[in-house]
């Protein structure tokens, strides 16, 4: 008879102190370590599980069970690793946790949200909280049941290579848009206390809000580097979201590569190393002065040997005392009770058909069509070139690097970490495939991904019009840094022949304003579309007016570089686009 068996921690009409408190009583010091260490899928056999107690396992980004598995081999993965969790004396259930920051990214054929500069660009918090249930059901298909979002950091410069995980540099915009919570864990009902870890049920995930805080804020937009800001900049900027995270029960917080002291808190990844430099250089410093800020829970993600050896020796000599080792594990256990863990421990296989569904792929459709910005509609004294006539008298010329390019088009964090180029990623509809699909039967449409000057004279008088679709190529966190934030090669080469011969609208797929004032002369008509994901028809919607433009910039869209960072309410504000600027059409299906 295991320990712990009729044990009031294991009896769900008990109260929640009281199944904390009991089961607190029961462990041991190594197995309260445990609980207070995430490692990395790659490690995480069930054996290493069930010796060393470990509380939790995550993905990183593209770390999955086999390339292109499918939701039941996720189950699987997770189901087994479950096992080992439960094989121990007091049976303490995993949380497995995992970056779904647009959609469940790392998995084969899931839905692929845009990215969070485009939801905020929505101005819609009812469709943010809508992804975030869809977002969840697909999590849950894989039997996982946390995830790494969302993201509210308030990005005060483009130049940072994780903005598009940013809803805004406006922190008002950025609360409204922490609805995503709301969706991830359900809502909590009405009489229901607000403030303290929630998740309404199975159909549910844990979400965590981060970076805190101030990792928006960085100077030049450096990754990780250092905010400067009064305290008072700190609070009422970067602090805002944090309000309403925790409101809504948000069940945890990452921590930016600082410290805060919250419930239960995460760090991120070898975020302890990084204390140091080199990172690792004194790693029982890294976790005394880590976990004695208020780090519950260590993604250590791979030494995890390193860090239960140092953490036991720091505990056991007096460095870091009992009582803050009960305080971590006693905010992990309260979000593994509240999330009917104890009692639901596997992934459910029945869950399979969520991931990708028809319903999840046109709710983002919805979001690419309500996220797209029109800047520009027609040439002073020319009628608006948008809508698009889906029929054309002679041909339709589409062209650009992004046109028919599925992993430019969902940008980081898709698949892999960095993302990928090309349409052999995942499942999902091209902007070239939506136009294609939009037009009316029999229209010509000739697609070139990179036409020379030669070309387009020869063939100029053909084309009706042109869709230039061109941008920035995959990238996440630091490889996304950027310093001049020009539209990369060969898209100003071929905005320059295509629209100096033809009537063309540019559609610039990219993760933040990019430098357009050199060729807002020479093009007709300019869409942002930011990173749009899968659901390309979204695009085409909205191009060819069934649907109308309604997105508002969540951005300031400057002229140069050397004006950042400018953003709304600053006193040098002279932007190309204002925060709040969109042009509005009326489409056809309203």
């Amino acid at each position: 008879m295991k320990s712990g068996d009729g044990a009031k921690y294991k009896d769900p009409t008990q109260p929640l102190n009281t199944r904390i408190d009991d089961l607190l009583g029961r462990m041991t010091l190594a197995e309260k370590i445990g609980q207070m260490s995430q490692i990395e899928r790659e490690k995480a056999t069930p054996d290493v599980i069930s010796k060393y107690f470990i509380g939790s396992v995550l993905s990183g980004g593209g770390s999955v069970p086999a390339k292109n598995a499918p939701p039941e081999a996720w189950v699987d993965l997770v189901n087994g690793m479950q096992g080992g969790a439960l094989s121990t004396r007091l049976g303490i259930p995993i949380i497995y946790g995992i970056d779904a920051v647009h959609g469940h990214g790392n998995v084969y054929k899931a839905t692929i949200f845009p990215h969070n500069v485009a939801l905020g660009c929505t101005r819609d918090p009812d469709l943010v909280k809508r992804i975030g249930a869809a977002v969840a059901l697909e999590v849950r298909a894989t039997g996982i049941q946390y995830v790494f979002a969302p993201c509210v950091a308030v990005c005060r410069d483009p130049r940072w290579g994780r903005c598009y995980e940013s809803f805004s540099e406006n922190p008002e915009l950025v609360q409204n848009m922490t609805s995503i919570i709301s969706g991830f864990q359900g809502e909590i009902p009405a009489g229901g206390n607000l403030g303290v870890p929630f998740m309404a049920g199975q159909r549910n995930v844990a979400a965590c809000s981060k970076h805190y805080v101030g990792d928006g804020g960085t100077t030049k937009g450096i990754n990780e580097n250092n905010t400067v800001a009064t305290f008072h900049e700190l609070l009422s900027i970067h602090m805002k979201p944090y309000y309403n995270a925790v409101i809504r029960g948000v069940s945890t917080v990452m921590i930016s590569y600082n410290s805060w002291n919250g419930g239960f808190v995460i760090s991120d990844w070898q975020g302890l190393d990084r204390i140091t430099t080199p990172e690792h250089a004194d790693y029982p410093l890294s976790i005394k002065l880590g976990i004695l800020a208020g780090i519950d829970m260590v993604m250590i993600p791979f030494t995890y040997t390193d860090f239960i050896g140092n953490l036991t020796l720091l505990v056991n000599n007096g460095t870091i005392p009992m009582s803050r080792i009960d305080d971590a594990v006693r905010r992990i256990l309260r979000v593994k009770f509240t999330m009917g863990l104890f009692e639901n421990p596997y992934g459910d296989h029945s869950l399979a058909g969520e991931l990708g569904k028809q319903e999840h792929r046109d709710l983002a459709r919805e979001a690419v069509r309500k996220s797209l910005v029109l800047l520009k509609n027609g040439k002073p004294g020319d009628k608006p070139l948008l809508p698009l006539p889906k029929k054309a008298y002679g041909s339709i010329l589409v062209a650009g690097s992004h046109a028919d390019d599925l992993g430019s088009q969902c940008g980081g964090w898709t698949i892999t970490w960095q993302g990928l180029t090309g349409n052999n990623l995942t499942a999902g509809t091209t902007i070239l495939d939506g136009i294609k699909h939009t037009v009316f039967p029999g229209t010509d449409v000739v697609y070139s991904e990179n036409p020379d000057a030669s070309f387009i004279q020869q063939n100029k008088a053909k084309f009706d019009y042109a869709i230039v679709v061109v941008g920035e190529p995959p990238y996440a966190e630091t490889f996304g840094d950027n310093l001049n934030l020009t539209i990369p090669a060969p898209g100003p080469a071929i905005i320059g022949n295509v629209c100096g011969s033809i009537k063309c609208v540019v559609v610039l797929i990219s993760g933040r304003p990019l430098v357009v004032e050199p060729y807002m002369e020479t093009i007709d008509a300019l869409v942002a579309a930011w990173l749009p994901g899968t659901e390309g028809m979204g695009v085409a919607d909205v191009l060819f007016g069934d649907y109308g433009f309604t997105g508002k910039l969540s951005r300031t869209w400057f002229r140069s570089v050397d004006q950042l960072p400018m953003n709304v309410g600053d006193a040098h504000y002279d932007p190309l686009f204002p925060f709040g600027f969109g042009l509005e059409t009326h489409g056809s299906a309203y």
